[in-house]
């Protein structure tokens, strides 16, 4: 499985971004897919996650509210809505799958920089 993020950049507070994560290869093995971030100094950390069929989305209390993860199945692309960005969203994003066999895909992230 291979993962390719995009639409990272540099927003002001209270901005919108929107970032894609397409994937190709064998994504009939992917279970779940999500966004991560690691900010400098700070270890990477859970963003959103989504289920490949049911659609169930799981979002980190720092994000709930203001992120929307979404999937398109037939582009076999996730995304990830950012609304009302704050400073210390900045981080470089990146997008995982998981299989079923519990390994995980990573892709090369993508940077987001919010300024206040």
């Amino acid at each position: 499985v291979q993962l390719v993020e995009s639409g990272g950049g540099l927003v002001q507070a209270g901005g919108s971004l929107r970032l894609s994560c397409a994937a190709s290869g064998s994504t009939f093995s992917i279970r779940t897919m999500g966004w991560y971030r690691q900010a400098p100094g700070k270890q990477r950390e859970l963003v959103a996650t989504i289920t490949t069929g049911g659609g169930i989305r799981n979002y980190a209390d720092s994000v709930k509210g203001r992120f929307t993860i979404s999937r398109d199945n037939a582009k076999n692309t996730m995304y990830l809505q950012m609304n009302s960005l704050k400073p210390e969203d900045t981080a470089v994003y990146y997008c995982c799958a998981r299989a079923y066999t519990n390994y995980d895909y990573w892709g090369q992230g993508t940077q987001v920089t919010v300024s206040s």
